[in-house]
């Protein structure tokens, strides 16, 4: 387990590794600076703050300096916040993301499992039909067309939830709704066919021979080899959960990592785009290898041998 773990480890470094020069490369790609949209900035201004922020080095120089900035996670002062570190931005609106996020996922997984299991036991009536058009719905429909429609819905024409900002519970309801749909939908089908072959296999079969309770069949019996698929998906849709709060978080006006994220792209605030960028992928990547952890919890079939060799 401990040359697997460390194998993981590894493998997670390179890849962030590869996603922090790729970010470099595509930041500086674009022709001129960030400064250049400063009206009214002379020459020898411009040329100080480029000093300031290295903007002034080589692209080598920049690049070792932005792979320490990494390594000691201090991305130093935003530039078109010079008073806020890009740490404490992170700080500030990381909070916010994440707690979307969880929220969002954990009602697309619980949702999501419920609805599959009950089309599975009613397959091919009338319950059946409802919850896979809903979660056919949930797949073909965006995120943010459905946060339009949401809002104009219950903020504008009923006037019974608030559109935007995050300051209560009762804020929190349509942005959840918008995030958690997508993933639920995917969720629902893939149990839902999951839990129809589980069903049909030999020992559910013996299960229901002995008498068992049909709660007992499914929740102790079938359920947990119907989740592994599920299981498997889930660090896939956590990420597309967690990316997918930076377009809600505009739409809502959501104080998280979206707007800090998205603004610093349009004034191209090199230090918060670097620091989000590493930030959020190492965040996913390690999510990813909590994922497979919990896979072989859930399915003590898999286990890591090591060959020897004589």
């Amino acid at each position: 387990m401990l040359r697997y773990i460390l194998k993981r480890f590894t493998i997670m470094a390179v890849t962030l590794f590869i996603i922090v020069t790729l970010t470099f490369i595509l930041m500086h790609s674009i022709p001129g600076s960030p400064f250049n949209q400063e009206r009214g900035t002379n020459e020898a201004v411009q040329a100080n703050l480029e000093e300031f922020y290295n903007l002034d080095e080589p692209l080598y120089v920049q690049y070792f300096i932005y792979l320490k900035a990494v390594a000691t996670f201090d991305f130093g002062p935003s530039i078109k916040q010079p008073t806020a570190t890009v740490n404490d931005l992170l700080g500030r609106g990381f909070p916010v993301s994440l707690e979307l996020g969880l929220v969002s996922i954990i009602i697309a997984v619980i949702s999501g499992i419920l609805l599959g299991i009950i089309a599975a036991l009613r397959h091919n009536g009338i319950i059946d039909y409802i919850a896979m058009t809903i979660a056919v719905l949930g797949i073909s429909i965006p995120n943010f067309i459905l946060a339009t429609q949401l809002i104009q819905t219950f903020a504008v024409n009923l006037k019974i939830l608030p559109a935007a900002t995050w300051s209560s519970p009762m804020h929190m309801i349509l942005p959840t709704i918008a995030l958690a749909t997508g993933p639920m939908a995917i969720i629902a089908r893939l149990t839902r066919s999951t839990m129809l072959e589980v069903l049909t296999q030999d020992y559910i079969k013996m299960a229901r021979a002995k008498g068992l309770s049909p709660a007992k069949i499914v929740f102790k019996h079938a359920l947990r080899n119907a989740l592994m698929p599920v299981v498997t998906i889930l660090g896939t849709l956590l990420a597309g959960i967690l990316t997918g709060t930076f377009v809600l978080e505009q739409i809502f006006a959501i104080p998280g990592m979206g707007k800090y994220f998205v603004e610093s792209i349009n004034t191209r605030d090199y230090p918060v785009i670097m620091g989000t960028t590493v930030f959020y992928s190492a965040f996913l990547i390690f999510m990813l290898f909590l994922v497979d952890i919990v896979y072989g919890l859930l399915d003590p079939r898999i286990k890591l041998h090591q060959k020897e060799v004589k």
